[in-house]
């Protein structure tokens, strides 16, 4: 048995995920997890190839474009009319759109985030998406891995005490 499969295996067993689970649902992905990680063992890659196609089998896994979208005709799928104008959606990165103007944005572009305060006093951030979040987007554009995390202090209710990026006012 290679490393990588005992390492998995001890890995998934730490979580729960143990084949005897009374979790059907532990041992059934338990058994797809372990079988994709014989395959990529089965594989012999060393540490660089190993890396190399795990990179490229995450973006495909997550339905991330390899190369830069490049905004050709062929890239997009029209979803529909709304407020008043076509759109059509890029079939490579689904969080990216066009306007019938030609003007296109990522969705997934920006993520703001304000801080919270819960009932026994224990400050967190807030995360939250919506009206305002999406990005301009240039072709050739690369989706970047992550968004972009903005401060904004929302007026959504109920309402916060005063703040700033670095706390409570």
């Amino acid at each position: 048995m290679s490393n990588l499969i005992s390492y998995a295996e001890d890995e998934l067993n730490r979580i729960g995920m143990t084949e005897d689970s009374p979790d059907e649902m532990n041992v059934m992905m338990r058994k797809h997890i372990m079988h994709m990680v014989k395959e990529f063992s089965e594989e012999g890659h060393s540490g660089f190839s190993g890396r190399y196609a795990l990179n490229i089998l995450t973006k495909l896994l997550d339905f991330k474009p390899i190369t830069p979208l490049t905004g050709e005709d062929d890239e997009w799928n029209n979803v529909g009319y709304s407020h008043d104008e076509d759109y059509w959606q890029n079939k490579r990165c689904s969080s990216v759109f066009k306007k019938a103007d030609g003007t296109c944005y990522d969705i997934d572009g920006k993520v703001f985030w304000e801080w919270g305060k819960h009932d026994d006093g224990e400050v967190f951030k807030a995360y939250y998406s919506g009206s305002g979040c999406s990005t301009p987007v240039t072709f050739p554009y690369t989706p970047p891995d992550k968004p972009i995390y903005q401060y904004k202090h929302s007026d959504a209710e109920p309402r916060t005490p005063p703040q700033n990026e670095d706390g409570f006012l």
